[in-house]
């Protein structure tokens, strides 16, 4: 809409951001590019991730369970994942408030511990279970990829011994899927649990496992994962059933999945804690994308300042 009331639109925001939104006796204002902070709004229960807000530029955001992904959501927004520098900003809120703190929920980055153990001494770290899960989807995508440069090869390799303009016979399987199709087109149903597959999903992923039972098992072990956190259970079962998935990875020898199983044998505790409480990050990957949201109702990022004054406007 270009115009608003007889008001032109772009007339109204520079009216709006100069006149009517408090924007220029912001406090926050001179420093905001680099960090913005609201003690006030710490709880007992924080997320801890990391945010592009325009052209890949990096946050740390910091953000209170309590407050759901509504208005009092933001404790802190802070350029870059330069642990030090986050560090150092964090540092500004009271050590009493940081103390009450009893939760933090976060990624596998090694920075992110280094944020969440120097500021928030007391808190349990909780490894949030979709990075761990994703990890695994990783590794079972890369076996799939590799099946499917193979097959790119095989049919280069193919059409190059062709003589003339001799049509060259594709191998079809019997559901339609040529084996370069087949290896790209079960990218999505590899994401999903078996229940979840549709009619068409299944019968391409009975093809797929026929012909490729590495991705089969593959896809075992990345499913068992998943099931282990989807099922409500103590720590201590968790414990074993994970080292009962640990055997099963040595057994299976994928070195994609033997790097993954080194990744939570060094996070072991902080991705158990989960089954205490059950805590994820999903306020902060809400939030993250409420962010995205706003940024593309505005069509990009013009003024970094501006656009995160609007943003504590709405959640902080």
């Amino acid at each position: 809409m270009s115009e608003f009331f007889g008001i032109k639109g772009k007339t109204f925001q520079r009216q709006y951001k100069n006149n009517l939104s408090e924007y220029h006796s912001w406090g926050q204002k001179s420093h905001a590019k680099d960090w913005i902070i609201y003690p006030e709004n710490l709880s007992e229960s924080l997320s801890l991730d990391e945010v592009a807000l325009s052209d890949g530029e990096l946050y740390t955001v910091l953000t209170s369970k309590r407050a759901k992904g509504r208005k009092g959501s933001i404790v802190a927004i802070i350029k870059g994942t330069q642990s030090d520098f986050v560090i150092a900003h964090l540092l500004k809120i009271s050590r009493r408030l940081r103390m009450k703190v009893n939760e933090i929920s976060l990624d596998i980055a090694g920075s992110m511990k280094r944020i969440a153990k120097t500021c928030f001494p007391c808190a349990a770290q909780v490894i949030d279970r979709f990075h761990v899960q994703k990890l695994a989807l990783e590794a079972l995508q890369e076996i799939r990829i590799k099946h499917r440069w193979e097959a790119i090869e095989m049919e280069n390799n193919a059409l190059a011994k062709a003589y003339g303009d001799q049509i060259l016979k594709t191998e079809v399987f019997e559901n339609g899927d040529s084996r370069k199709q087949l290896l790209a087109r079960s990218r999505y149903l590899l994401y999903k649990s078996r229940e979840k597959w549709t009619l068409s999903q299944r019968q391409r992923a009975s093809v797929l496992f026929t012909h490729y039972p590495d991705l089969e098992k593959a896809y075992w072990l990345t499913d068992s994962l998943r099931k282990i956190y989807n099922q409500h259970i103590t720590k201590s079962v968790a414990m074993t059933k994970l080292a009962h998935w640990f055997k099963n990875v040595e057994e299976a020898d994928f070195t994609s999945f033997s790097t993954l199983r080194k990744t939570i044998m060094q996070h072991y505790r902080d991705i158990l804690n989960y089954f205490d409480k059950r805590s994820t990050n999903a306020a902060a990957e809400s939030f993250n994308a409420k962010i995205k949201n706003f940024r593309m109702q505005l069509r990009g990022v013009k003024d970094r300042t501006f656009f995160l004054f609007r943003l504590t406007k709405l959640f902080a």
